[in-house]
């Protein structure tokens, strides 16, 4: 005999909730539908063009490298696939960062110290 038993009280013991419909705002996501994302609008893509010329400027380890950042994958994974340390791979960043910004500002040269050559 249980001390704390609900039947003890005279009242029926539930164990879970009662079944009910849910509306159709509540229910989960079908698994089963692909969900698609909206195409881009002619302005997105002409942004996304324009983005895919800048990473021209650069050099194929730091395209590289710049779109890891941009998929943001951690700074110890970046690292670990260029083989240096974690502050070399985000000074080789901010290297290409400048890279572009000195060529959409119209600069020839920049004067920004060569990381890569740690990289490679």
């Amino acid at each position: 005999m249980a001390f704390y038993s609900s039947e003890l009280w005279g009242q029926p013991s539930i164990r879970q909730w009662p079944a009910f419909a849910r509306e159709v705002w509540e229910s989960a996501p079908n698994d089963d539908h692909v969900y698609r994302p909206l195409p881009p609008s002619p302005q997105a893509i002409e942004r996304m063009m324009e983005t895919m010329r800048w990473v021209l400027w650069l050099e194929e380890e730091q395209r590289h490298l710049v779109w890891m950042r941009a998929k943001d994958i951690d700074w110890k994974i970046i690292a670990w696939r260029l083989a240096c340390h974690r502050t070399t791979a985000w000074r080789a960043w901010q290297k290409a960062l400048a890279t572009v910004a000195a060529n959409l500002n119209g600069a020839a040269d920049i004067d920004v110290p060569d990381c890569l050559s740690e990289v490679t």
